[in-house]
């Protein structure tokens, strides 16, 4: 389950590689000769109504003659709850096989025959694997005819508050042989059916014969007896080798894609044209404005944005905090153009399991070499002095919150003996990377970016700050991020449906030469309405772009959840007989981080609208799951594009004011 999150990162196939069969690099194909043995491996089981994934013998299927041999695992698979393990299935290339039983008839106790029960009505799928493919179920759409898969197999079927369980498999398997010597598996489908026990006539070599369609029923009430048997077919097929994922990660529609991307360059189109018009336009009449030398200098009065120069680049208060969370959103974003790109090249295939969520955290571990330098710098800007407490807090503040949070619910997945519980030595892994690679590289980087001269400033700031004017309604801070957040939003909530559907229904999501496009326009959406926010912000004469956190009853909520864990409590008081803020000495430098993260309260919300109109959750835990790592979906999410666009109105208002002369 832990996997979740960084998945928010990453998506769906090279166009390159979707339209043309590719071999992914670390992943070479197998040859089997004719009737030689071909391994049936289970993976675990999964369901979109539970979100709990559990290993395949956690349900009493038959077990293997020489018993269990569980594969030795990556980070990704464990972290995915992915338990392959060898089933005792027998199948032999090229080789058909008849009806055959495939153990004992087994005899399931009550108790085991209450939770198979539970699991088909809660809709469990089974996810086998034969040469690293995994299976599929084909499908027909009533309305339209056309052939759709699904993933793994379903465990049984429901009807009549009866559940029936699916005990008889055909596997059709499909191959590729160029020379008719040597073969290549390129396709695995199931058939499952459920047979009633009584229904089978047992020969004495193991063959069995199905007499009836009658199905097999789990009895709830006491003890279950029930055959698993399986048949094998093999089709010779045209299909090579390198195309044999297709099925798979041509689920979705291309074309949907495409009109992401093109509603995307739209709203990239239309705030640069307000960009421009700000830029060429006002921007460049009032830099003429303030540099025209002709005027008496006592008949000039400054107005708007030059008017706050002596107080815009004023540090603000806890610069540690900003500094922090600065450093943490370079580490995201380093993590993620990197991971994007190279799954872009095919270098992190379905094919090559988990290797997608083990290059995201140890690159993300890496990175934190990134993070300590650029969060250093900052912070020696800001006149910080504490550089040890500061790198300190840049190790571990996002990744404690995501490790305490992670480990908390992971207690309710240890409750429910889930598979997608990360076992003791794996966390104690994590944490060795965590203390042991990632904190000593930030405080590398912060060694070495605390000796770099900080950011220089085109203007000097006052030692009196100067009194911010009232301001318009609509230039209220809760405003200017929901203005802010809903144009980057709008640029990536198609993807981010695809996203949700890997994520939350178990579906392959490999698109990602389209992700790689988005993600790009999502940093330009960010930045230039970062800019936009700022220059306004600036235009009121308000150099206070400071952010504020308050703990509200009713419609706040909302906002407290996405932001309480990094914002300080600030309760508003009347001082002096006015209406103040004790986070009032908090400045542009705020503002400009938590605003250009707007756009996470859109993701929240989608979360939410995705939450009860396409999922079927029901339960408690399943449901503190599902918001526990959505919620640190949208933090990391806030950081990154706050990071952003913080870095876009940093470097764009000192760009404005060297353009000035000032005296």
């Amino acid at each position: 389950m832990a996997t979740k999150i960084p998945l928010l990162l990453a998506g769906v196939v090279i166009m390159a590689t979707h339209c043309g069969g590719f071999y992914v690099p670390g992943v070479a194909p197998v040859e089997f000769n004719r009737e030689e043995a071909v391994e049936v491996r289970a993976v675990k089981m999964t369901s979109v109504k539970t979100q709990l994934p559990f290993d395949y013998y956690s349900s009493p299927f038959c077990e293997p003659l020489g018993g269990k041999d569980y594969k030795a695992e990556n980070l990704g698979e464990v972290l995915r709850g992915d338990r392959i393990v060898n089933t005792p299935y027998k199948i032999q290339m090229a080789t058909p096989k008849g009806c055959s039983v495939l153990c004992d008839q087994k005899t399931f106790s009550e108790k085991q025959s209450k939770e198979m029960a539970e699991r088909i009505k809660r809709s469990y799928f089974v996810h086998l694997i034969v040469d690293n493919l995994p299976c599929a179920t084909k499908f027909e759409l009533m309305e339209t005819g056309q052939i759709q898969y699904e993933h793994g197999y379903r465990l049984g079927f429901e009807k009549d508050n009866v559940a029936y369980i699916n005990n008889h498999l055909k596997f059709v398997l499909k191959y590729h042989s160029d020379d008719q010597l040597t073969y290549r598996v390129v396709g695995f489908e199931i058939e499952a059916k459920s047979v009633g026990s009584k229904n089978y006539d047992k020969e004495a070599d193991g063959k069995c014969k199905i007499k009836d369609a009658a199905p097999q029923p789990i009895n709830e009430k006491g003890p279950t007896e029930i055959l698993f048997t399986y048949e094998v077919e093999w089709h010779q097929s045209d299909i090579r080798w390198a195309s044999r994922w297709d099925i798979y990660l041509t689920m979705s529609d291309v074309q949907i894609h495409w009109f992401s991307i093109i509603n995307s360059v739209v709203v990239v189109i239309f705030l640069s044209g307000i960009l421009t018009m700000i830029m060429v336009r006002t921007l460049r009449k009032d830099i003429a404005k303030y540099n025209r030398e002709d005027d008496l200098e006592e008949t000039l009065e400054e107005t708007g944005w030059k008017l706050v120069h002596g107080d815009v680049f004023r540090p603000p208060k806890h610069t540690k905090l900003l500094s922090s969370l600065i450093g943490a959103g370079v580490q995201i974003f380093s993590m993620a153009v990197i991971t994007i790109f190279f799954a872009m090249l095919g270098m992190l295939s379905p094919a090559s399991r988990g290797a997608l969520m083990t290059a995201a955290i140890f690159l993300f571990v890496f990175m934190g070499v990134f993070a300590g330098f650029f969060s250093a710098r900052l912070y020696k800007t800001m006149k910080g002095l504490q550089w040890k407490k500061s790198a300190i807090q840049t190790a571990t503040l996002y990744p404690g919150i995501m490790f305490g949070t992670t480990f908390l619910l992971n207690f309710f997945i240890w409750g429910k003996h889930s598979s997608g519980a990360l076992p003791f030595t794996t966390m104690l892994a994590l944490l060795c990377m965590w203390f042991g690679i990632s904190t000593p590289l930030v405080f590398l980087g912060y060694y070495f970016g605390y000796r770099k001269q900080p950011y220089q400033h085109p203007v000097r700031t006052n030692q009196i700050p100067r009194q911010v004017p009232e301001q318009q309604w609509y230039m209220n801070h809760w405003i200017g991020i929901l203005m802010s957040g809903i144009l980057p939003f709008g640029a990536m909530f198609i993807e981010l449906f695809f996203i949700f559907s890997a994520i939350w229904e178990n579906q392959f999501y490999y698109l990602f030469g389209f992700l790689f496009l988005v993600f790009i326009i999502l940093v330009i959406s960010v930045s230039q309405i970062s800019i936009v926010m700022s220059y306004f912000q600036l235009c009121g004469e308000d150099y206070h772009w400071w952010w504020r956190s308050f703990i509200v009853s009713g419609g706040s909520a909302i906002y407290v959840l996405a932001y309480s864990v990094f914002y300080p409590i600030c309760y508003r008081t009347t001082i002096g007989g006015g209406d103040h803020s004790l986070c009032q000495d908090y400045h542009w430098w705020w503002r400009s981080f938590i605003v250009s993260g707007g756009s996470a309260i859109y993701v929240l919300a989608y979360s939410v609208f995705y939450f009860y109109t396409k999922l079927e959750i029901t339960e408690f835990i399943p449901t503190l799951l599902y918001f526990g790592y959505t919620f640190l979906m949208v933090v990391t999410f806030w950081i990154l594009t706050g990071t952003i666009g913080f870095y876009a109105a940093y470097f764009f208002i000192r760009k404005i004011y060297g353009a000035i002369k000032i005296d």
